[in-house]
């Protein structure tokens, strides 16, 4: 187990030195996930898992407070399911896994392994909408995906991940457009106040907008390393699929239409997002509303008359002030126990041993300042939810202000070189729309577009790269 030199964990690589690293090294020794005997696909332990089912409740009430409803649909999608939008598998063909043999047999069609279920919702909505009665339908899926991913990283990116996907169908235009910016600002609501992770969200390029859609909308982070994370996306689907599984409903005036469609998704990448925006060198950083445990109660000199009745007493009044709470009595020294739970994130540890209990008062410390301060033992619950929801506040403060300090704006190509190559993170930059344009940035630079946000500025008049009269101001940055 880890062991403090200088007040860092020893064996844990320095963010500076290398933070691929250092976010590998993160992962594996706060045992949030291990590597399975299938290549890119990650088991995800139990610490992991917590985080996950944390993040899963607050999405879940908030989808249903927009008055969606959890179903679900099959795994496998026939061949021809697939087929029927041209847009959509041609930019999914590359990531499908198919199934042909079943009980020893070859199949009559290929099954697809579901890289994402548009096609399998919209053969289903092409039998239960008749009529505008029957509109809008609000679904929502949690479930696992399968795409063939070449280069995986737990978390970030794997063949096998965990998401949620919003499928809704309206009978206008408007509808469709105002449900996929609802729906993104739902997501931007959770990043902000429960993963304190401040994002940029507005509208993707068309190169980079989702196989099949109209427009795609999205939230984009900044890493700790200065790259960009999108942390989830929100699609208006036009008519697109709708005419391609012939979805079509009787509306008011008699008249025969198809329907308008959205989609929106948000994964397991949420949780290397989570790593990469708070972490330090001492490990995780966890926010309090997703921290499978918020507070953990250590007790020093346990051995000591009084010591581990007064560690239950803490951990009674905690738990029943509505905390998360774990009383730590294995048996293994304070300070290591101190290193094991700053690794794994543990937004306020407390400490209480013979003297504490002799001064009517505990040692506590917080993960997020790494402070720590003697609080009177009486009242310490509500002392507990106090400082977790100063440090909910803390992080997002933290990380905003990270993000802002660096991003950086650029009105010629040399400063946006500059910035790309000097100030790692978001460049600000005025762009012609030109898809030609968006290509040789990203070949000359490895920035991509990452959305065109929805509150424009004006930073100049022509484009940053080709110099040609700009459209929209873009994010640009180099991304996982």
């Amino acid at each position: 187990m880890a062991k403090q030199k200088d007040g860092f964990v020893e064996h844990i690589t320095p963010q500076a030195e290398d933070f691929s690293r250092w976010y590998t090294d993160v992962i594996k020794m706060t045992d949030m996930v291990d590597y399975s005997e299938v290549k890119g696909a990650m088991v995800i332990k139990a610490y992991g898992y917590g985080i996950w089912e944390l993040m899963q409740r607050e999405m879940d009430d908030r989808f249903k407070a927009t008055g969606h409803k959890n179903a679900y649909f099959p795994l496998l999608i026939p061949r021809h399911l697939l087929e029927k939008e041209a847009e959509h598998v041609e930019g999914f063909a590359p990531e499908v896994a198919w199934v042909t043999k079943g009980g020893g047999e070859e199949l009559a069609e290929p099954l697809a392994i579901r890289p994402t279920s548009e096609t399998i919702f919209c053969s289903m909505y092409a039998k239960w909408v008749q009529s505008y009665r029957d509109l809008p339908v609000l679904l929502n899926q949690w479930c696992n995906v399968l795409r063939w991913e070449k280069s995986t990283r737990p978390f970030l990116r794997t063949s096998e991940f965990l998401w949620q996907e919003g499928h809704t169908v309206h009978a206008t235009q408007q509808e469709a457009e105002e449900e996929t910016r609802r729906m993104l600002g739902v997501y931007v609501d959770f990043a902000e106040n429960v993963l304190a992770i401040p994002v940029v969200s507005g509208r993707k390029s068309e190169k980079e907008k989702f196989a099949g859609a109209l427009h795609t909308y999205t939230m984009e982070a900044l890493m700790l390393d200065g790259k960009a994370l999108q942390m989830g996306t929100s699609h208006n689907l036009g008519q697109n699929f709708a005419k391609g599984f012939d979805i079509q409903f009787l509306d008011r005036d008699n008249q025969l239409k198809y329907v308008w469609q959205t989609s929106w998704g948000t994964s397991t990448r949420m949780i290397g997002g989570l790593i990469m925006v708070h972490g330090d060198e001492r490990g995780l950083k966890l926010p309090p509303k997703v921290a499978p445990t918020q507070c953990v109660i250590v007790p020093v000199a346990a051995h000591k008359p009084g010591v581990t009745e007064m560690a239950e007493e803490l951990f009674i009044s905690i738990r029943e002030a509505g905390v998360r709470v774990e009383l730590d009595d294995r048996d293994q020294s304070p300070g290591w126990k101190f290193n094991d739970w700053e690794m794994k994130g543990v937004p306020v540890r407390i400490e209480i041993g013979p003297r504490d209990i002799e001064a009517g008062v505990c040692m506590t410390f917080r993960r997020d300042t790494l402070e720590k301060a003697g609080k009177p033992i009486m009242g310490i619950a509500a002392t507990v939810r106090d400082m977790l929801d100063d440090i909910q506040k803390n992080m997002l403060e933290t990380a905003r202000a990270f993000r802002n300090e660096h991003t950086f704006a650029a009105t010629t190509w040399d400063e946006f070189m500059d910035r790309i190559e000097n100030g790692r993170g978001f460049v600000k930059a005025m762009w012609c729309g030109d898809a030609q344009c968006e290509a040789e940035i990203k070949e000359q630079t490895g920035v991509t577009t990452r959305c065109m946000p929805f509150e424009q500025q004006n930073l100049s008049a022509v484009c940053v790269h080709c110099g040609k009269p700009a459209k929209q101001m873009m994010y640009f940055a180099r991304a996982y």
